[in-house]
């Protein structure tokens, strides 16, 4: 039994998926979004199969890009749940015209008793559906975590029994005016991963700076001046006379006794001698 909880979608591989299959009216997924376009006089829509079901279930979704009002008199942005029976079903129409949000259980595709508020473009950019056993809710956000609730009503009988038949229908149309889209997106998912598209050229540069450890010890007179960028220890040990003046780069762990000149001479005074000379 294949919850609509389950239906999960971010549109982010520009690909129309299997689970849309009943889609038509010449939709596209582009640039990470569910694209249906409103052309006057015609019907298009993103449209599951009917292998779904609402009883217990929840599905969400977030409406990112609404069509302009234009010229005509019906411009709609449909979000649906429906039946096998023709014109039932349940779920929001953002009108385009009146500016207002519908919420409607619909029998012969009219519900008399429709909760109408005034859209929000902010407020109202997520909207969801779902149903607990006992009731079915409408809510909205403007963020697709923090809800609000707009609309309770007692699960129509329909829902209970329409198991495995449901389908999702984000449809939309306009009667006249310009030609445009809607755009749906993250159905029951927040994440916008997965897909990432880009051409270009640049240099990426890194720079770091540690503290190197060194230790020095030798026997003899002279002066000591070293200078390192280090990643970690560096040991020198020498013995004798003259100048120790060294540059190193060292890796983890290593020893470098490169460019060392010295000669053995006994040790003198305000020289500390440690192993392995003695």
């Amino acid at each position: 039994m294949p919850l609509l909880a389950t239906l999960v979608d971010n549109f982010n591989d520009n690909v129309i998926s299997a689970n849309w299959g009943d889609s038509y009216g010449g939709v596209t997924e582009t640039e990470g979004q569910a694209r249906v376009p409103l052309v006057a006089g015609a019907y298009a829509g993103y449209q599951t199969g009917r292998a779904w079901t609402l009883a217990g279930a929840s599905i969400y979704l977030k409406t990112p890009v609404l069509p302009a009002a234009s010229t005509g008199t019906d411009v709609g942005v449909h979000f649906m749940i429906t039946s096998a029976v023709d014109g039932t079903g349940i779920g929001f129409k953002i009108n385009r015209v009146t500016g207002k949000l519908r919420m409607q259980s619909n029998v012969d595709y009219f519900d008399g008793a429709a909760v109408e508020i005034t859209y929000d473009a902010v407020n109202h950019l997520w909207l969801r559906l779902r149903e607990d056993g006992t009731n079915v809710y409408w809510d909205t956000s403007p963020n697709g975590s923090t809800w609000t609730n707009r609309r309770t009503l007692a699960t129509p009988a329909w829902i209970t029994t329409a198991v495995d038949t449901c389908a999702v229908d984000l449809f939309c149309y306009r009667d006249a005016g310009v030609t445009d889209y809607a755009a749906y997106d993250n159905v029951n998912t927040l994440s916008d991963g997965a897909v990432v598209t880009a051409t270009g050229s640049g240099t990426m540069t890194t720079a770091a700076t540690s503290t190197a450890k060194r230790t020095a010890t030798g026997t003899g007179a002279g002066a000591l001046d070293t200078t390192a960028i280090a990643v970690a220890s560096a040991v020198y040990h020498a013995t004798g006379s003259g100048s120790l003046d060294t540059d190193a780069t060292a890796t983890a762990g290593g020893s470098d006794d490169n460019d060392i000149d010295f000669t053995l001479g006994r040790p003198h005074s305000g020289w500390v001698v440690s192993a392995p000379w003695t």
